[in-house]
């Protein structure tokens, strides 16, 4: 039987942990003799008996009646087993809650028939939305204390609807329920008679499973890579864990953001059998056919399949926790997947305010509230939209030391793919006040790049550096001999640019090359020379008609 993953999520005291305990009881899921124990504990201890003490077994959960822990119980149906995680609904255990929700394929949200939609209703079916849990149940609890009134359901159905719909939720089913009197839950309640829809167990039985990660496109996060010298043992190991696909050995795999490509030569693990496929989940081992310099943080697909975007900036839906607000400018880390990078809030686009059930247009996001934001990044990076590979579009954003917010990336927002200019992120470092005409009027030229490529890039640039400054314009020569050197000589062009020369980048590359080099130039004048089919004098000619 399949299994699938359902969280339990809704305001404080709106009933989750009885409504889980209540369908563990129901259901006979539950061990011999556990319910006899909760009743003889509570006895003991003067309680009246709840439902929601088979949950939350923490102390502190009992001695304040709030679930704290994200609990994690099981139970079948006749259709498939189901892993349920009862999430907090306190707002100081937010946390907790979207720790819990991070894994679910499918929701069930409660409200309180005799409070309605509270504020963390609507900050929860946000947050719903924002994981990418599109299997939505909205089940409208404690009917008894709204005396089973139809005309409370549908308000309280009407209000949250629209509500949901603002944030792109569809609840596939809205049900009345009493949870500690079980109605609705397994079977029709005669309490309500006016429902006529399906019982709650139904309802999660209709939930459809999602694609299984091994149909998703291939992604491994490269964690590191291992290098064995002994007993002349020279190989080189890529090593992380398969988030989604499978991988065989002879495939062909690119990694990004640095776009290198090898093929699998072989599938290495410890003290493991030889194998030549390896799937979702698997922590693993990869050697390669051609020896590429890869760094951890890189991701891995294959080649010919859907693969991740690569860029610096990105609009993601966030939520916040951190106790100092997220605000404009200022540098966090960001860790996806295995890439860990600085980044910078270029712009908040709104926050919700999940009280009022509007938008804000604000400088910035506080503790506990959700937004659009804008992202930029210190160096490009490997990534993945929600709507296209939502394992790998989640990400966590730390301030200091501490793990403040998380979100999942919508759009691409890069207008480039390759390296880019530190100086571009670095918002604390002070460009230049002379503008670029003033400039290129007191040297009579203005500023280029010309990008040496091809196996004769070195003599080449150096012979266009020497005809260029006998000619009395300001020209300096820069080159990398391995694309590891990149990142900088990019740096360094923007400067030169920057200042008004004509910088000459030689780089040991091909034409496909350039482009990974030239994108975040492209606020100057880019001349590209192919030193395989270019004389000194051509070069010359081409500079010249970009000054």
């Amino acid at each position: 039987m399949e299994r699938m993953n359902v969280v339990i999520v809704g305001h404080v005291d709106h009933g989750k942990s009885t409504f889980t305990g209540r369908l563990l009881a129901d259901t006979g899921s539950l061990p011999e003799g556990k319910l006899d124990q909760v009743k003889a504990w509570c006895a003991i201890n003067s309680r009246p008996f709840e439902y929601a003490f088979l949950l939350d077994a923490l102390k502190d959960e009992q001695a304040q009646g709030v679930t704290i822990d994200a609990a994690r119980c099981f139970f079948k149906s006749d259709k498939r087993h189901y892993i349920i995680i009862d999430a907090p609904g306190h707002i100081e255990f937010l946390k907790n809650m979207i720790t819990g929700a991070a894994r679910a394929e499918a929701a069930i949200l409660l409200i309180d028939a005799h409070e309605g939609v509270q504020e963390n209703s609507r900050r929860h079916g946000y947050m719903l939305s924002m994981l990418g849990i599109k299997q939505v149940a909205v089940l409208i609890n404690k009917m008894d204390l709204a005396n089973f009134d139809e005309t409370v359901f549908n308000r309280i159905k009407e209000e949250y609807s629209q509500f949901l719909t603002s944030v792109g939720v569809k609840p596939s089913a809205w049900v009345p329920v009493c949870a500690r009197d079980g109605d609705n839950l397994i079977s029709p309640s005669e309490r309500m008679p006016w429902y006529t829809g399906l019982d709650v167990l139904a309802v999660m039985d209709a939930f459809h499973k999602e694609l299984p990660a091994e149909n998703l496109p291939f992604r491994l996060p490269v964690q590191d890579v291992y290098k064995f010298t002994a007993q002349d043992d020279d190989r080189r190991i890529v090593a992380g864990t398969i988030v989604s696909g499978t991988i065989n050995e002879g495939d062909e795999v690119i990694f990004l953001p640095s776009e290198k490509r090898s093929k699998i030569a072989k599938i290495e693990g410890f003290n493991v059998d030889p194998r030549s496929s390896i799937g979702t989940d698997m922590a693993t081992g990869f050697t390669l056919t051609t020896q590429i310099f890869v760094k951890p943080g890189e991701m891995m697909c294959k080649t010919g399949a859907a693969n991740s975007h690569i860029g610096t900036q990105f609009k993601a839906n966030i939520f916040w926790l951190g106790k100092n607000p997220l605000v404009l400018g200022k540098k966090y880390k960001l860790k996806l997947g295995s890439a860990r990078v600085q980044m910078v809030v270029k712009e908040i686009i709104n926050v919700l305010n999940a009280a009022e059930l509007s938008s804000e247009h604000k400088p910035e996001v506080g503790r506990h509230e959700v937004a659009e934001v804008v992202f930029q990044t210190q160096k490009p990076i490997a990534f993945d939209t929600a709507d296209g590979h939502p394992l790998t579009s989640r990400f966590v954003i730390v301030d200091g030391y501490e793990i403040a917010g998380g979100g999942i990336v919508v759009e691409n927002r890069s207008n480039r793919s390759g390296y880019t200019a530190r100086l571009e992120f670095d918002s604390d470092w002070q460009m230049t006040s002379i503008d670029a005409v003033k400039r290129a009027q007191r040297a009579g030229h203005s500023a280029a790049i010309a990008i040496v490529f091809g196996a004769h890039a070195n003599e080449l640039s150096k012979a266009i550096e020497t005809s260029l400054f006998e000619e009395k314009i300001a020209a300096y020569r820069i080159g990398a001999t391995s694309p590891l050197q990149w990142e900088r000589l990019v740096e360094m062009a923007y400067i030169l640019a920057d200042s008004g020369q004509v910088v000459i980048a030689a780089i040991s590359g091909t034409s496909h090359d350039v482009v990974a080099v030239s994108d975040p130039l492209s606020r100057f004048p880019i001349v590209p020379i192919d030193s395989d089919h270019c004389t000194p004098a051509q070069a010359i000619e081409a500079i010249r008609t970009r000054i």
